[in-house]
C-alpha cells in the first residue's frame, strides 16, 4: 500500500466521521454555504495578477514539518498582496497539518478565489467545501473512477463551486475529462513515491483541451520556469512548498513575483 492508498482509507474514515457529527442539513445552514463563489476563470486571466496559486501547507508527507509556526491569516494575506491569482489551502489533518478552520480564516481575510486542498471522494466534502467558504474543489483523477468524477463535478457545479482537476498522466486525462471541469490541473508530483517532475506538464500540455485552464503543480521554484510553462500554454501555477519553507511566505512569494 503506496501513501496515497493510505490517505485515502483514512479519509474514508474521516468523512464517515463527519457525517456522524454534522449533517448535511446544517452544512447548508452555514452563512458561507449561500455566498456566490468568485469566477476562477477571471482572476487566473486577469493580467494584473500573477496566475499563481499560492498554497498554506503545514506539512507533507514526503517533506515533513515544512512551517507550523506562522498563522493562515498571515500568510494568505501576504500571498494576496504579492498577486496570487488564487489562494489553496489545505484540510487534510492527519497527513499534512492541515484544518478545515484554516479554510474558513483564509475566507474570512481575503478575497480572492479558495481551493480546498483535501482527497475529495465523497459528496459530502463537496457540501462541505462550500460551507466552509471554497470557491474551487480538487478533483484527483488518480483515486477518483470517470463516474465518480462526473458526480463529484456536477454536483459542485450545481453549488456554483470551480472544479479543479488533477492529474499526473495521459490516461487519467484521457479518461476523465468532462464538461463539468473548469480546469485541468498537471501535478508534477508521483503522489505513490513523491518524486516530482516539472517535465510531466510540458509532456500533458498538448493533450489538454483548449476548454479548459491549464495548470502546473508542484515542482516549481523559479521564476523562469512560469515563463517557460507560460510559452506552453499553461494559464496557473500552484506553489506552496517553495514559499511555506521561508519564515515569511508571503515575503517570499513577492520577492518571487518581482523577478516575474
Amino acid at each position: 500500500m503506496n501513501i496515497l492508498d493510505k490517505i485515502v482509507a483514512n479519509k474514508k474514515r474521516e468523512v464517515a466521521r463527519a457525517k456522524n457529527r454534522t449533517s448535511y442539513i446544517k452544512l447548508e445552514e452555514s452563512e458561507q454555504f449561500h455566498r456566490g463563489c468568485y469566477s476562477f476563470k477571471s482572476f487566473l486571466l486577469d493580467a494584473s495578477r500573477t496566475g499563481i496559486i499560492a498554497e498554506f501547507k503545514r506539512k507533507s508527507p514526503s517533506k515533513g514539518i515544512i512551517n507550523d509556526k506562522i498563522s493562515v491569516k498571515e500568510v494568505t494575506n501576504g500571498y494576496a498582496a504579492a498577486g496570487a491569482s488564487a489562494l489553496s489551502v489545505l484540510t487534510d489533518r492527519d497527513f499534512f497539518m492541515g484544518r478545515k478552520a484554516d479554510l474558513t480564516a483564509a475566507r474570512a481575510a481575503n478575497n480572492i478565489p479558495i481551493l480546498r486542498k483535501d482527497f475529495m471522494i465523497d459528496e459530502y466534502q463537496v457540501i462541505e467545501a462550500k460551507s466552509l467558504g471554497a470557491d474551487i474543489i480538487l478533483l484527483i483523477a488518480a483515486i477518483l473512477t470517470p463516474a465518480e468524477i462526473q458526480t463529484l463535478a456536477s454536483l459542485a457545479k450545481s453549488l456554483g463551486l470551480n472544479v479543479l482537476l488533477e492529474v499526473h498522466n495521459l490516461e487519467e486525462l484521457e479518461r476523465s475529462i468532462n464538461p463539468n471541469l473548469d480546469a485541468i490541473g498537471v501535478n508534477n508530483r508521483n503522489l505513490a513515491d513523491f518524486t516530482v517532475s516539472v517535465q510531466t506538464s510540458y509532456d500533458l500540455a498538448p493533450h489538454i483541451p483548449s476548454d479548459f485552464l491549464k495548470i502546473s503543480e508542484s515542482a516549481i521554484s523559479n521564476p523562469q520556469t512560469i515563463k517557460e510553462l507560460k510559452l506552453a500554454g499553461f494559464n496557473g501555477f500552484l506553489i506552496g512548498e517553495n514559499f511555506m519553507k521561508e519564515e515569511n511566505p508571503g515575503a517570499a512569494m513577492m520577492d518571487f513575483v518581482k523577478v516575474l
